[in-house]
């Protein structure tokens, strides 16, 4: 597999360990192909109620910037959030696109001129967005497909190196696949018969999975499972 990688970036990647490392990796990237900041972003479910900082998972945006955006403004309006999840094509925004008015122009309301947005994906198929933001020139063709390319082969190093690290948090296969009935709603006694089991053996498992992940009902499980990205 690796003598198919060709890319310098790659050298670099095969020495990154931790946090400190991707950040070094796409903050460089992004200031070599003109932009100014950058952004790795958890898409989730559309429909969820989000904020932006709560789905920046690595970002280098000016201290602040997306907490006091979140105080004026809902993340999941915005054209841009909405065409992350409706594509999985790499798209260039102008705060000067017409399509970006109605209020929801995400770009004019962080203060950038430029955005690229670069959607990937998890190895366990979880859906995330490398963004760049800069108030440069548009981006040339070329330039653009080097970036995509660059950022997604970081991002598949970051994810199997950090955030799938943390995801599971000692849970086994069977407990994460009872925790993922449980987010759906299903009761004891029907994960139970999902997975043939009886339902006793479900509740231990789930007295487990509560203690596993320091907390106490099933709202605050589900809640802590997604944000930490054991489940989807």
């Amino acid at each position: 597999m690796k003598n198919h990688r060709r890319y310098d970036i790659c050298s670099d990647l095969e020495k990154a360990l931790n946090r400190v490392d991707f950040f070094r990796i796409f903050h460089n990237m992004s200031l070599r192909f003109g932009f100014d900041h950058f952004g790795i972003l958890q898409l989730g479910n559309e429909n969820d109620a989000c904020m932006l900082s709560n789905r920046l998972t690595l970002h280098d945006l000016p201290s602040g910037l997306a907490e006091e955006y979140d105080k004026r403004h809902r993340f999941g309006d915005s054209v841009v959030y909405k065409s992350l999840h409706a594509s999985g094509i790499s798209s260039v925004w102008r705060a000067d696109d017409l399509h970006l008015g109605n209020g929801s122009n995400l770009l004019a309301q962080l203060g950038f001129e430029l955005l690229l947005c670069v959607p990937v994906n998890g190895i366990n198929g979880a859906r995330y967005a490398v963004l760049f933001l800069g108030d440069g020139d548009d981006i040339e063709r070329q330039e653009h497909f080097e970036l995509c390319y660059d950022a997604i082969a970081a991002f598949d190093y970051f994810y199997r190196l950090v955030l799938s690290n943390k995801a599971g948090l000692g849970l086994t296969p069977r407990e994460t696949e009872i925790l993922r009935w449980i987010s759906h709603g299903k009761t004891a006694s029907e994960i139970a018969l999902i997975v043939s089991v009886s339902e006793h053996t479900i509740n231990s498992h789930t007295a487990t999975i509560l203690k596993k992940l320091d907390v106490v009902n099933r709202t605050q499980m589900v809640a802590k499972a997604i944000r930490e990205q054991i489940i989807q």
